[in-house]
């Protein structure tokens, strides 16, 4: 099921791509336009088909990533990255690696070994 979505996803990512690729330009970008005018020039065209088409794919497209974000959600319930891992008991040389313990903070000072000072 999640294949299925995600190459769904997938076509209508490139669909939706070419699609505002295809469309005309209304050539108000990047500071060309402004002030405050009004009349014909000042509203905004009325939709075309193509708009529509591509405003039809934007909601599919985001239907679908709504929809594997919910799979991936549900495959991953009540597991973990951390659990998925295996823990090699044994170096590649066959010494023992040394029992870490369950705590990822360092050792407390009780615990550091005696050295005998220099004096």
């Amino acid at each position: 099921m999640e294949n299925v979505v995600l190459v769904i996803h997938l076509i209508l990512a490139l669909s939706l791509i070419g699609s505002v690729l295809l469309q005309r330009s209304e050539g108000g970008g990047l500071g060309m336009g402004g002030g405050g005018g009004g009349g014909a020039s000042g509203g905004r065209p009325a939709p075309t088909a193509m708009s529509k088409f591509t405003w039809i794919l934007a909601v599919a497209f985001i239907c679908t990533s709504i929809a594997l974000t919910l799979i991936a959600a549900s495959n991953s319930s009540n597991s973990s990255v951390v659990d998925r891992i295996d823990v090699p008991t044994e170096s590649s040389d066959g010494v023992p690696l040394p029992d870490l313990g369950e705590s990822l903070l360092p050792p407390s000072s009780d615990d550091a070994p005696l050295v005998p000072s220099a004096d």
